[in-house]
Parts: C-alpha cells; structure tokens; sequence
C-alpha cells in the first residue's frame, strides 16, 4: 500500500485489500489483520529500518491509513508479528531480513518494535472502532538440570525470548537480566517510553510452537545458553520439540504472572513430512491431526483452569513460503504444489473445519 514506506499510496494495493476482506466477509470468515510481519519496504530500510528512532511515527502513519481505510470491517488488529524474530533473526543473528549481526542494532531494534506498536495503538484510541492487539511468538524456557549454571541459562534465555517483551507490554518495565546479555549496548527506556509501549490493548496474540530445554553454554551467543534434545519426544521437521503440556504451562503463567490478559492463539501448528496423495486423492496426515488435538486439548486444559483465551488459529492455512526455508516445511492444513499451485485440502484441513463447526466446545481428545 505505501511502496516508498510513506507519502504516496497505491491504489491498487487498497482495492486488492478491499476485495480480499469483503470475499472474506462474503464467507463468514471474520479478519484479524496484521499490520507488520517482516515486510519492510526496502525504501524504509534504505533510511535504516527499524534502528532508526523515526520508525516509530513512519508505521504510526501507515498503520493509522489502514485503519481509515479497513477498521469498518476489521473487527481486530495485530500491530506487530513476532517482534523477538525481527530483531534477533534481523539484527542479532543475521539469518533474516536486513541480515545484520550487533547487539547494538538488536537492542534498539527491539525497543523501536515496542514503540512503534504502542504509537499505533494509541492511533487506533482516536479513530478505531473495535479491538487491537499485539502477536508474540513465547517459547518456555526449562532448565536441564537442577545446576545453577543451567538454571541462570535458562533464566536469561526467557529474559530474552520471552520477558524482552511481556515486562515492557504488561509490566513497565525490562527484565534486569538483558543487562549482562547486552553490556554496553543496553541502555534503560525512560519513563515516557514505557508510557507509550505500555499502551493498553484490548488482547494479546500468543505464537506457541516448542518448549527449550535448557543448558548452560558459555561459548554460545548471543545467549550463553543451548537447547537439550529430548530423546524421548518427538520434534517436527523444523526441529522443533513437540510438548502440548508446555503450551498449557505457558497460559497458565500468563494469567499467574501477568494479569490474564485477553488471549488469541495466533499461531499454533507443525511442520511435518506428509505423505503422497494416495489412491483416493487424500493425504493422511495423521501426525498432524495428533498434533493438533493434543494442542487444542493443551489450551482447553488451560480455559478450564482460568486462562483467558478467547480463539485459536492453526498455523497454517496453506503450505506457503517459510522465509529461508523456502517451501521444503510444510505447516499448512491444505497442500499446495508450488510448481502449478494445485491444492488439496489434507486429513488435519477436514479435521480442523469439524473442530471449527463444533465450535470446539467438547473435548476433542476421543475424536
């Protein structure tokens, strides 16, 4: 919609975005939009991307021009998808787009993401009509072992995947462990930052896919800390450990820990090999059906102990691109072939819509 990050906008990016929330309408799917996952135009990042202190106001203004254009028929919104991926898999790392590696860079990435969603949010305040949230990808955090050294690992692996961004959103303030993981790149937001971020949203989008078990490496960075194989779980293809009763324990500490916010599950899913279509023209994921009812049995364990979870979408719809991955994992409930775009709804697509007809209000683990 804005090719040069601002100024002038397409009209034909709005009229396709237009026609693709009515078709849903049309269908009785009702939108959740995200403004941000990963695309920022390459004009921004000419300008230094999200290290630069103006990003903040730039995604204000393209989030409050969706806004003008969508909210009447957007019931809710995602400012921000994942931002601990952003800025580690961006800027820490160097695995993702725009592919640096500083702590210095990472550091201010992660602050600028947090503002920018609160600036957005308290646009949405003066013209919005509905509901606004912000999705985060949370990744429970076990020590291997009783020993200290495994234990602090652990702590500060949760530091910095997981509190980076809770404390700040629904605490005001950082974890005091980021201090020794960024030395002198750290630095403290000042109250007026936290009175920004902290605006209040009305739900928070949770992406849950493993659990790390977790030890001590000091070789390791940027967090002295490595991932434990479990050899008696099972992982998907992208490595990824398979535990359901983690994803129980990390709702049950979001309503324990930080006031029981509204919850969406935004992303819940696994990346697994599946089988040819057969004889029948069915492809029999069954690995992904149990994966998908030990998950929604997971966040049902939850509700009934109080967790405040109010949706749930499977990740994902579709077989698509998986960023560097590129289309060898496949996540998607309907297989596409990316050679013709043919698509096949799988076993897990015909029994995802039966949940979805039930409204999931039964237990489904006899199903």
């Amino acid at each position: 919609m804005l090719p040069q990050g601002r100024g002038e906008v397409n009209r034909r990016g709005v009229e396709f975005y237009d026609r693709l929330i009515d078709a849903l309408l049309h269908h009785g799917i009702t939108p959740m939009v995200t403004l941000y996952h990963w695309d920022l135009p390459a004009a921004l990042d000419n300008l230094g991307g999200w290290v630069n202190p103006d990003v903040e106001y730039w995604f204000a203004d393209y989030a409050q021009l969706c806004f003008r254009h969508f909210d009447d028929r957007v019931p809710r919104w995602i400012t921000i998808n994942e931002p601990w991926v952003i800025a580690d898999g961006g800027y820490m790392q160097g695995v993702l787009a725009p592919g640096h590696k500083s702590a210095y860079e990472a550091a201010l990435v992660a602050h600028h993401l947090l503002k920018a969603h609160g600036r957005a949010v308290q646009v949405y305040r003066r013209c919005g009509q509905h509901h606004i949230g912000i999705a985060l990808n949370l990744e429970p955090k076990v020590p291997a072992t009783t020993q200290e050294a495994d234990r602090m690992a652990s702590a500060l692996s949760d530091a910095y995947m997981n509190r980076q961004y809770l404390d700040p959103l629904l605490k005001g303030r950082q974890p005091i462990e980021l201090k020794s993981l960024f030395k002198e790149a750290w630095f403290e937001p000042s109250a007026e930052d936290y009175n920004v971020i902290q605006t209040p949203v009305d739900f928070m989008g949770l992406n849950y896919y493993t659990r790390a078990v977790t030890r001590s490496a000091p070789e390791a960075w940027p967090v002295p800390a490595a991932t434990v194989v479990q050899e008696r779980s099972q992982y998907t293809e992208t490595g990824w450990e398979i535990c359901p009763q983690a994803f129980t324990e990390l709702l049950m500490r979001l309503k324990t820990e930080y006031g029981n916010p509204v919850l969406y599950i935004t992303e819940n899913g696994a990346a697994l090999r599946d089988p040819p279509v057969d004889h029948e023209g069915r492809i029999r994921d069954d690995h992904r059906i149990h994966y998908l009812r030990t998950h929604l049995n997971a966040v049902m364990d939850a509700v009934d102990q109080g967790a405040n979870v109010q949706g749930y979408y499977v990740w994902s719809l579709l077989d698509n691109l998986e960023w560097a991955h590129g289309f060898s994992k496949r996540f998607g409930i309907v297989r596409v072939d990316p050679v013709n775009q043919n698509r096949i709804i799988k076993d897990s697509g015909f029994y995802f819509s039966s949940v979805i007809a039930q409204h999931a209000v039964e237990r489904l683990a006899q199903r």
